[in-house]
């Protein structure tokens, strides 16, 4: 009987309010809306629900079409704690970053004009002189992302070749990326040596043949082996790759181009330490440590670095021009030594732990929730640091009684304008202010008020 109730297109087209839809979109699209809004009716009958009305089909079809009209990505409050968070986009950037972005998106630029010459240049020149100063390489490269980058590297070097890396270090990383499966698509062949736990330089020596074309060393990222352990150092390499003639490539994950040590965490490898050390080319992300916009580098040697330059797979992975400002402004504070005061995610790792409680003791007592302050661990997340955190204070929210409890909270928060998103711990809400910009404070503080009184 639920299924003779549910309205005809013709009987929700004539509701109250389709007829301005009809107005400001393609009828035939509204149409086609409606078709898919009854479908799903039909399905929630099928599963044991009630038949809509024709205003209910109509109030649906006006939710998806505002829904649509919303700029999307979103911004989000981010009071998780987690610094790089990857599904919330990664590193917020500095304001010098968002300037450089907006004034390449505004108009017309000199992105591959010579302005000195009036002639043709290149995209990548001011932007490789400054990753050299900063790195210490002898020239580099920008692309799309670090995937894009191991993936040029490896295409241009070692087609129809061996590349040489640790059984340990043929990682997964997030989104299913795997080294071996980039390693095929490149065309080149995997030969893994050593263990899952321990790898020495002979197990290299070894495995070299006349068709070996790379030695390849990969960070892990996002998970850490510890205990029986062994692992071969960047310069070992480099010495084989010198006796061998064989180049070696570096991927270090993250882009840290601070010292991760000198902020209480573990040592996370920089591209500086291998160029240093010899490295032939080194990869990192921009979007990560560094603090960037989404993006691969490639630094090192030029000959090696000129190789991926004109690979044809060097066009199709090529940054475009508003990322390319974002990272050229944000590579600029490293070479300033103001990283610290101008990067988010560094001013974030920096943080004091007084400030935070000071903070977190502001949004109490402006809120007059059921909650504490208490100790707590900020993650930095995002494929890097595994398992390190930085001491910090949060709020604590108790979400019993008339709130509903912590998911129905957590539902209202994310609800809000704009979104505020935190984390569960002990069925409390938590919420930590490393990661909430300070011009947040006051739209985080309504979300809450909102989201326990609604």
């Amino acid at each position: 009987m639920q299924f003779r109730d549910l309205p005809s297109v013709d009987r929700v087209m004539s509701s109250d309010g389709m007829a301005a839809l009809t107005e400001s979109y393609p009828r035939d699209w509204v149409v086609d809306l409606v078709r898919r809004e009854l479908d799903r009716a039909r399905q929630k009958i099928r599963d044991g629900g009630k038949a809509p009305s024709a205003g209910d089909v109509a109030d649906g079809v006006g939710g998806e079409l505002r829904s649509i009209n919303e700029v999307a990505p979103r911004q989000v409050i981010n009071a998780t704690g987690v610094i790089v968070h990857t599904n919330l986009g990664r590193a917020p950037l500095s304001q010098s970053a968002i300037d450089a972005m907006t004034q390449a998106a505004r108009g017309y630029t000199d992105l591959e004009m010579d302005l000195s010459t009036g002639r043709r240049g290149s995209r990548q020149a001011h932007l490789q002189s400054l990753l050299q100063q900063v790195t210490g390489a002898e020239a580099a490269l920008a692309v799309n992302n670090n995937a894009s980058a191991l993936l040029l590297g490896l295409s241009a070097l070692s087609v129809g070749k061996e590349v040489i890396v640790s059984r340990g270090e043929a990682v997964e990383i997030g989104g299913g990326f795997r080294i071996p499966d980039v390693l095929k698509q490149s065309g080149a062949t995997l030969v893994d040596v050593g263990t899952t736990n321990r790898t020495y330089i002979r197990d290299y020596q070894d495995a070299i043949t006349d068709n070996t074309a790379a030695l390849l060393k990969v960070h892990s990222s996002n998970f850490r082996v510890e205990g029986f352990t062994a692992e071969v150092e960047p310069s070992e390499l480099v010495e084989l790759s010198k006796e061998r003639g064989i180049p070696v490539l570096h991927d270090v994950g993250s882009g840290a181009l601070l010292p991760t040590e000198a902020y209480g965490l573990a040592h996370e490898p920089t591209p500086q330490q291998s160029i240093a050390a010899g490295v032939g080319l080194v990869f990192f992300s921009g979007d990560k440590l560094l603090g960037g916009p989404q993006s691969g580098i490639v630094v090192g040697q030029t000959e090696l670095v000129r190789r991926l330059e004109r690979h044809p797979l060097a066009r199709a992975v090529r940054i475009d021009k508003m990322s390319l400002a974002g990272l050229t402004a944000t590579v600029l504070h490293y070479l300033k030594q103001e990283a610290e005061a101008e990067v988010p995610i560094w001013k974030m790792i920096s943080a004091g732990e007084q400030g935070i409680k000071d903070r977190v003791t502001r949004w109490k007592n402006q809120l007059s929730l059921p909650g504490e302050v208490i100790s707590g661990r900020s993650a930095i997340g995002g494929g890097s640091l595994p398992g390190e955190t930085l001491p910090t204070w949060v709020l604590a929210l108790s979400c019993e009684g008339d709130a509903g409890g912590p998911e129905r909270v957590m539902r209202r928060l994310r609800e809000a304008d704009p979104p505020v998103i935190a984390r569960i711990e002990d069925d409390r809400v938590i919420l930590d202010p490393r990661t909430v910009m300070p011009e947040e404070e006051e739209a985080l503080v309504t979300a809450l008020r909102d989201a326990f009184a609604a």
